[in-house]
Order: structure tokens, then sequence, then C-alpha cells
């Protein structure tokens, strides 16, 4: 499947899917009593049916109500976002968006640093 709009999660969606991946599977009532942010029960109702209708959860009748588990993993996920803010705010470049991080003091050099040799490290694994 392509990316676009359908690979992009609302911030609501998101919270939906963390409590998803946090039960492993549950129903509406399990996915409101999890959320940080309390919802109406029809609204994380309709959230849970987007996010079927998207592809991001399945549902499977058990007894009178659904649960639902994520057809996608949290790191898949968390990749699409990335990719996302990557091509929409830095033009496809990575590197513009190291550099905005650096602009804006959220990573310094010493966490630069450490983050090479975690990456040295794991070159070395393969």
């Amino acid at each position: 499947m392509g990316r676009g709009k359908k690979d992009t999660l609302t911030k609501l969606e998101l919270q939906i899917m963390q409590a998803i991946w946090r039960l492993g599977t549950g129903n509406v009532s399990a996915v409101q009593e999890s959320l940080k942010q309390r919802l109406a029960y029809t609204t994380v109702q309709t959230m849970l049916n987007i996010l079927e209708k998207k592809g991001k959860l399945k549902r499977t009748l058990v007894g009178r109500s659904y649960e639902y588990s994520a057809t996608v993993s949290e790191a898949a996920a968390s990749g699409h976002a990335v990719r996302d803010l990557v091509d929409r705010m830095f033009g496809g470049s990575s590197e513009e968006l190291v550099m905005s991080l650096i602009k804006s003091k959220q990573i310094d050099a010493k966490q630069i640093a450490r983050l090479s040799k975690m990456l040295d490290k794991k070159g070395g694994e393969g």
C-alpha cells in the first residue's frame, strides 16, 4: 500500500491506537477505560470503526461485542509519521530535520555523539 492520508493518524486516532497497542486487544469499553483523556463511549466506538475502515485495526465478534486489535505495529505507525513529517516539513530531507532539531535546541552535540556511538554498535552487529 502506498503512503498517503490513509497512513497518517490524527492525534485522536493515535491515542486510540496507543490504547490498543497497550491492551493488545480490547472492546470499546476497555479502550475507553485505558485512555488518559476521557471520551464518550460513542466517540471511542466511532474512532475504532474509522481505524478499522482505514485498515489499522481488525475486529472480531466475541459474544455480543467486537474485540479490536492492531493490524499495524507501533514501530510501523511511527515510521509513517516520521516520513510524513520529513516529506511535508523538510522536503523529504532527513538532514534538514536533524538541522532543525539542532537549531531549535531539541538535540545537542552530546546527544548526537551518543546516538553516533549507538549506530556504530548496531552497525557492528549485522
